[in-house]
């Protein structure tokens, strides 16, 4: 596993403005974020910026990926819904994740964090304009 970088101010303040339920799942989420990147070829450094008020992570062999939590306030990872990241997904893993829509990958904090198949879509994200 990759060292993850501090958190920038300008992230910190942006979870902080989360519930606090939704803040270790998030920043968990960070961290496999920067770990799956690690193991892309060509991806580079991960910029961590925020988007609509969410933490954004972009690499130049990807689609960017934000963590945030949805209107119900449930943990989310992001993904831009004209990619096929999450319809993708949800035909190999409909059995592990939760999705909503095209655009997120829930993950509920009332059950076990499912790390291997996030990392899959993580990495489908992050290396996406290398198999298209």
């Amino acid at each position: 596993m990759t060292q993850t970088p501090a958190i920038p101010d300008d992230i910190l303040a942006a979870l902080d403005a989360l519930p606090n339920s939704a803040r270790p799942v998030l920043v968990r989420l960070r961290g496999v974020i920067f770990d799956v990147a690690s193991t892309v070829p060509g991806a580079g450094v991960v910029s961590e910026t925020l988007k609509w008020g969410q933490p954004s992570y972009a690499v130049s062999t990807g689609t960017p990926l934000r963590v945030g939590v949805t209107k119900t306030g449930i943990p989310s990872l992001f993904v831009h819904c004209q990619t096929s990241v999450v319809s993708d997904a949800r035909s190999v893993l409909a059995t592990d994740l939760l999705f909503e829509g095209n655009r997120a990958v829930l993950v509920a904090q009332d059950t076990a964090f499912p790390e291997a198949a996030l990392r899959q879509v993580i990495h489908a994200a992050l290396s996406y304009r290398l198999t298209r």
